[in-house]
């Protein structure tokens, strides 16, 4: 689900990746699990290495369950480098 690419925008390169909203608890904080499927050296098997990130959300918009889209962005507090671009799919509710 790690889709590393970059965008060229007006402010030029940025990284960006598709992760799913694992906490929105914080105000215009939400944290994204972002996985991704390496190699492993020694027994040549793939496992699911996982990275959670801070990503600033201006308008609360993204749910527990939510897939977004992050981009790379200036430093917004000692965690924060992310923001979410898109809500690509919402969660079910139930």
């Amino acid at each position: 689900m790690a889709e590393t690419q970059s965008n060229n925008n007006e402010r030029g390169l940025r990284k960006s990746m598709v992760g799913i909203v694992t906490s929105d608890k914080m105000q215009k904080t939400v944290v994204v699990t972002v996985s991704r499927r390496v190699k492993d050296p020694t027994y040549q098997k793939f496992v699911v290495k996982k990275s959670k990130f801070k990503a600033h959300d201006e308008k609360n918009e993204a749910k527990v369950g939510d897939t977004v889209l992050l981009y790379e962005t200036k430093p917004m507090s000692k965690d924060k480098k992310w923001k979410v671009g898109k809500i690509l799919t919402k969660a079910v509710e139930v």
